[in-house]
């Protein structure tokens, strides 16, 4: 696994939850843009949000705007989404993924690593 998404779980609606994404290899994302996605029940992967290879640029999907937060520690090669003030429409497998470049995109395709996905319910 190159990849390791992890802190998702179950939440009641307007908790939080903080996820991790974790990469096996310092080269693996230290240099590239990394992008958070997931997948609702029936639903597409849609892009939540992206940050550049120095933490410098950040971008959120408008549903999630103002209530999630992308980090990165680039001493442990770690990616984070803080993700506060959770709706039941959040509810998601949440993969994290490496760009193939120094910056994130919104379109998947632009990724090369993916994660396994860290499943996040929100009750209601």
């Amino acid at each position: 696994v190159q990849l390791q998404a992890s802190g998702g779980g179950l939440v009641q609606t307007g908790g939080s939850l903080r996820l991790s994404c974790a990469a096996s290899r310092r080269t693996l994302i230290s240099n590239n843009g990394v992008g958070w996605f997931r997948q609702g029940p029936g639903k597409e992967r849609e892009f939540v949000a992206g940050i550049s290879w120095n933490g410098g640029g950040t971008g959120y999907a408008d549903s999630v705007k103002g209530r999630f937060t992308i980090s990165r520690d680039r001493s442990t090669n770690t990616v984070y989404l803080n993700m506060n003030s959770l709706h039941p429409e959040d509810t998601a497998v949440y993969y994290c993924a490496a760009a193939r470049g120094a910056y994130y995109s919104t379109n998947s395709q632009a990724y090369n690593y993916w994660g396994q996905g860290t499943l996040v319910t929100v009750s209601s």
